[in-house]
C-alpha cells in the first residue's frame, strides 16, 4: 500500500474530535453531576478522547511519511512549525485522556467530578491547539504549495487520460 497521501485523509478525524470533545465532556459532566446519568456514562468521553489521541498519533505518523516528499517544495521552517504544533496537540490530548481516566476511576465523588471538570477545561485547550495545527497545515497546502510535491512526471504518467486528451 502506498502510504503517501494518507495524511490528508486522516487529519480531519482528530480535528473533528477536538471540536466535539468540549461539548461531549461538558454534557456528560453536567448529566453525571445532576444525576441524570451514572458515573459509568463518563466512559463515553474517555473512549472518544482515546480515539482523538489514537487518530492524532496516526495523523502524525502519516505526516512523517509525507514530510520527505513535501520538503522538496516547502521550506523546513513551515513543516517544522506544523509538526511541532501537531506534537503539542497530541501530547495535550494524551494528558486530557489521563485526566478523563482519572475521573472514571477515582472513588470520591468530589475528586472525580473535579477531574472531570479539568478534563472539560483541557478539552477546550486541545481545541485551541487543534486550531493551530489546522492553521499551519492549511498554510502548508494553500500558501506554500505542499500538494505540488506530489505532482511529478511519474504520477502524471500513471494518471489515465481524460476524454479529449491527446496522448
Amino acid at each position: 500500500m502506498d502510504w503517501t497521501l494518507l495524511h490528508p485523509k486522516l487529519v480531519h478525524l482528530p480535528v473533528a474530535l477536538a471540536v466535539i470533545m468540549p461539548l461531549l465532556t461538558g454534557g456528560l459532566l453536567l448529566a453525571w453531576w445532576r444525576g441524570w446519568l451514572p458515573k459509568r456514562a463518563w466512559l463515553i468521553g474517555v473512549l472518544f478522547q482515546a480515539a482523538l489521541v489514537g487518530s492524532g498519533v496516526a495523523a502524525m505518523q502519516t505526516g512523517e511519511i509525507d514530510e520527505d516528499v513535501v520538503e522538496r517544495v516547502v521550506a523546513d521552517k513551515y513543516i517544522d512549525a506544523h509538526e511541532d504544533a501537531a506534537e503539542v496537540f497530541v501530547w495535550a490530548a494524551a494528558g486530557v485522556l489521563l485526566l478523563s481516566l482519572g475521573a472514571a476511576v477515582v472513588k470520591p465523588r468530589p475528586l472525580s467530578l473535579g477531574l472531570a471538570g479539568a478534563t472539560v477545561a483541557g478539552a477546550l485547550i486541545v481545541l485551541g491547539l487543534g486550531f493551530q495545527v489546522g492553521q499551519s497545515g492549511g498554510a502548508l497546502v494553500y500558501e506554500h504549495g505542499a500538494p505540488n510535491a506530489f505532482i511529478d512526471g511519474a504520477r502524471a504518467r500513471d494518471t489515465p487520460p481524460r476524454l479529449g486528451d491527446a496522448r
